[in-house]
């Protein structure tokens, strides 16, 4: 087997997508950490009014998902990033002056369809640009650098604010705007690595949803993303709520969670991506592996529940290694699984089955926290239960149905790039694999 330069699965321009993806996440940071009080201020409706529009148009905006991994095949994915862009830039501009119910609830819903969307076309994107080993380094990249603009957006964001008061808000919508915008002027450069047939993938408008539905090992990828995405969704709405309410402790202890997880994802995600690749791990046992050490961290919050430490140190620090442990899962699980799914698609129709899969993102963060509060309820020690064994069961099925997929999406193949940027897709090998882009689907 013909050993691939690193250089040979870069493509053109393809620095752009994890600065773009920085700058991208300096705007969410802007906003995301405090979503409620954000739109309060910027709108001047009551908190309770600005709940409701959000998960109303929440879950309506999921509908825009289907239209853009339909768009993605039709058209690309960099176009369909660019439109999503513009409507988040518009979107942003015109929260200041959306101080009616109506007129927020209208820019809400735009601008929440865009953001559903954005992240099928982003990994879309991402398995345009790069092949083989090259997309798993470059989602890890793209992830880490997004992770360090959410920690700088948001202390941006926090700075403002302690400057102009409840002003440095509308600021704030502004320069969140204004980040999308440069976001999207950063893609320019970045050119899709092509197919051998010249072009960036053969597009088939008629290709419907049907081909995902009947993609069964696909949906068991999928299923078990939704089970692991509810352990993404814990540090940000259980962690808080059993830290103050159950182990009664400091609510600071929350904050340094997510300054902890934050700043680990941005120092070293690229390289614990790397030592994965360097590891020659299966993505699929990458992935079980993540889920395995989020079971463990949530085990180890069931015993910090039961043993409920009195001293605020020995709480913190407890906290902390479980928060270690929690980010390491993330760290591996992440990258594999993305680009695991990125790599089954089909490439004729990836737009829609990563559209398919991002939706086990966006049903995870509605269920949550209803689920949390809910199991919190009855027993500070049952969501965590619940996490482990949807966890352990995420990661078996990975396991499980590594056999049925093509073998270039459980492990990166070589291939090769051209200087005129043409990739030559590795020969697609194992049972359930096939040289027929119509026939991609898997029974």
């Amino acid at each position: 087997m013909q050993r691939k330069s690193r250089k040979d699965e870069r493509a053109p321009g393809e620095w752009a997508l994890p600065v773009a993806a920085a700058v991208n996440g300096v705007g969410a940071g802007m906003y995301v950490p405090f979503t409620l009080v954000f739109f309060h201020y910027v709108t001047g409706l009551s908190f309770a009014v600005v709940g409701a529009v959000l998960t109303v148009t929440g879950l309506v905006g999921l509908g825009a998902l289907p239209l853009a991994g339909a768009a993605v095949d039709r058209y690309g994915a960099r176009p369909v990033q660019y439109a999503l862009y513009g409507v988040r830039v518009v979107g942003f501009s015109l929260y200041p002056f959306a101080h009616s119910l109506a007129a927020f609830a209208a820019v809400a819903l735009v601008t929440a369809a865009a953001d559903r969307a954005f992240p099928a076309a982003q990994q879309s994107l991402i398995g345009e640009v790069a092949r083989g080993a090259g997309r798993d380094r470059l989602q890890a990249s793209t992830r880490a650098l997004q992770n360090a603009g959410n920690g700088a957006g948001s202390l941006l964001a926090t700075l403002v604010i302690a400057l102009a008061g409840g002003t440095g808000y509308t600021y704030a919508a502004w320069g969140n705007a204004l980040s999308f915008a440069l976001a999207a002027l950063l893609l320019r450069p970045l050119k899709p690595v092509r197919a051998a047939d010249g072009s960036p993938g053969a597009r088939r408008a008629g290709a419907g949803y049907r081909l995902v539905l009947a993609d069964r090992p696909f949906l068991v990828v999928t299923g078990a993303n939704f089970l692991n995405a509810l352990s993404y969704s814990a540090l940000s709405v259980l962690f808080p709520l059993f830290v103050v309410e159950w182990l009664h402790g400091p609510a600071a202890l929350s904050g340094a969670a997510f300054t902890v997880n934050t700043v680990l994802c941005a120092v070293a995600g690229v390289g614990v991506g790397a030592w994965v690749r360097r590891a020659g791990a299966r993505r699929t046992r990458a992935a079980a592996l993540g889920g395995g050490l989020f079971a463990t961290a949530f085990a180890a919050q069931i015993v910090l529940g039961t043993l409920r430490p009195s001293s605020d140190t020995v709480l913190g620090a407890a906290l902390a290694v479980v928060v270690v442990v929690y980010t390491l899962g993330e760290l591996i699980h992440s990258p594999a699984a993305q680009v695991l799914a990125m790599a089954a698609a089909p490439e004729a129709v990836r737009g829609r089955y990563l559209a398919a899969y991002q939706m086990s993102w966006s049903l995870a963060k509605a269920v949550a926290p209803s689920l949390f509060t809910a199991l919190l309820a009855l027993d500070g020690r049952a969501p965590w239960a619940v996490l482990v064994l949807t966890s352990a069961l995420a990661a078996a099925l990975l396991v499980r149905v590594e056999r049925r997929l093509p073998a270039e999406a459980v492990r990166p193949l070589p291939v090769t790039v051209t200087r005129g940027g043409t990739a030559a897709p590795p020969a697609r090998t194992g049972a359930a694999s096939t040289t027929d882009e119509t026939e991609g689907i898997r029974s």
